[in-house]
């Protein structure tokens, strides 16, 4: 039986970066993860990608990743467009409104897992488990995870960080708020005509919004297209050079002709909010507590952020002698990240809502609140702000300094 003080399960983005964020503390950790991560293959862009916010990159800076990053692959943008399809509903953000280099940085996610994968592995505080649990027990301090092959541990802390159908999740009967948000998203790598000129796009449509995210190559794209169900089923049946007529008309011919490179992915679309984010000897980051609707590219990053703020609770917990495990030496750090998170679904289905009713009275009315948006320098700034992870309440470790 191994000791450890946290039980980290799930070795993904997320609960690599808590780890990562542990690297000078005393404690031990184990990562519970059975697939590790690969050495990412550059030669094709991956179907998964992430906007990276620059409170985000903050925090992966702090943890001497970033750098490796982007000597990897990374695509900064420094404009974002954002319009409506037959309106004049329009608003741009642009990184010299706030005196910043960029608005942000879209990244592969298996290039920032394999960095953060490097970089634990380095740590002498850390031990990987990669395999599956095989039994959970639960004690009054305590907790024991089994494995098939007779491997044991014992930890004061488990943390859920195992992703949107989190199996630890299940096993705590952590209660969930869900909705279907009637939509699939459908991702490919798509080559432009026209270059996107590190710009990031998204055009609103009656059945869901397109974003363009722009890749290293001046003329690639990442697409992330919200559809019904039957719309993007329709979608993926198409030879591919009409899903390139489909989709070259869906984004208004704004970068000329589209033509997809490799495959479609196709993922479904839900809202979850566990209704507890810590508990007794245990606690959720990540998609494990909440996931969003992706129009708003905020999902990982929402993550990253509950990381480092775990990171930050834990630190202090250590050094002021406390349980880790006691619930309420974690009620912090759950009030704290509940209330960044349910703002963000708040606020996605906001615009999920107002952009998905056709109402032409609305759709006038879309139109006023964006351009007046668009032109009120204070409310724009606010909401780039929001935008860039820049606003709200903000772990040490992802402050960035900004105009």
């Amino acid at each position: 039986m191994q000791t450890v003080d946290i039980a980290i399960i799930g070795g993904g983005m997320v609960g690599l970066a808590l780890a990562a964020a542990l690297a000078d503390s005393p404690l031990k950790i184990a990562i519970v993860e059975p697939k590790p991560a690969q050495a990412p293959l550059l030669q094709d862009y991956s179907l998964r990608v992430s906007a990276i916010s620059l409170s985000s990159q903050g925090f992966l800076s702090s943890l001497g990743v970033w750098q490796s990053i982007c000597e990897q692959r990374v695509a900064p943008y420094h404009d974002m467009q954002v319009w409506e399809q037959d309106s004049f509903a329009k608003i741009r953000f642009q990184a010299e409104q706030l005196l910043v280099d960029e608005l942000g940085h879209i990244v592969e996610n298996d290039i920032v897992r394999y960095a953060l994968w490097q970089r634990v592995s380095q740590q002498s505080n850390v031990v990987f488990i990669e395999q599956a649990v095989d039994k959970l027990h639960r004690g009054d301090s305590e907790s024991w995870l089994s494995f098939a092959n007779g491997q044991a541990i014992s930890c004061k802390l488990l943390v859920a960080a195992d992703g949107a159908n989190s199996w630890l999740r299940e096993q705590l009967a952590v209660p969930l708020s869900y909705w279907d948000y009637q939509h699939t998203a459908i991702v490919a790598t798509i080559k432009t005509s026209e270059a996107h000129q590190s710009c990031a796009r998204q055009i609103f449509s009656p059945e869901g919004p397109l974003a363009f995210l722009p890749l290293s190559d001046p003329h690639h794209c990442s697409i992330v297209w919200s559809v019904s169900p039957e719309r993007a089923s329709a979608l993926q049946s198409l030879s591919e050079q009409d899903f390139n007529k489909q989709l070259t008309m869906a984004f208004d011919h704004r970068l000329g002709l589209c033509q997809r490179v490799g495959e479609l992915g196709a993922f479904p679309l839900r809202m979850r909010y566990a209704r507890d984010f810590a508990g007794k000897g245990f606690v959720l980051i990540g998609d494990a507590a909440h996931t969003i609707h992706p129009l708003a590219g905020q999902g990982v990053n929402l993550g990253l952020m509950d990381a480092a703020a775990l990171a930050e609770q834990l630190i202090d917990l250590q050094q002021a002698g406390k349980n880790l495990g006691d619930y309420a030496n974690l009620r912090h750090f759950e009030r704290w990240r509940k209330s960044e998170a349910s703002q963000m679904i708040a606020a996605m289905e906001f615009f999920k809502r107002i952009f998905g009713n056709a109402n032409p009275a609305l759709k006038l009315l879309r139109g006023v609140g964006m351009s007046v948006v668009d032109k009120a320098e204070p409310l724009k700034r606010q909401a780039m702000l929001r935008a860039l992870g820049l606003a709200g309440d903000l772990p040490k470790r992802a402050a960035v300094k900004s105009a």
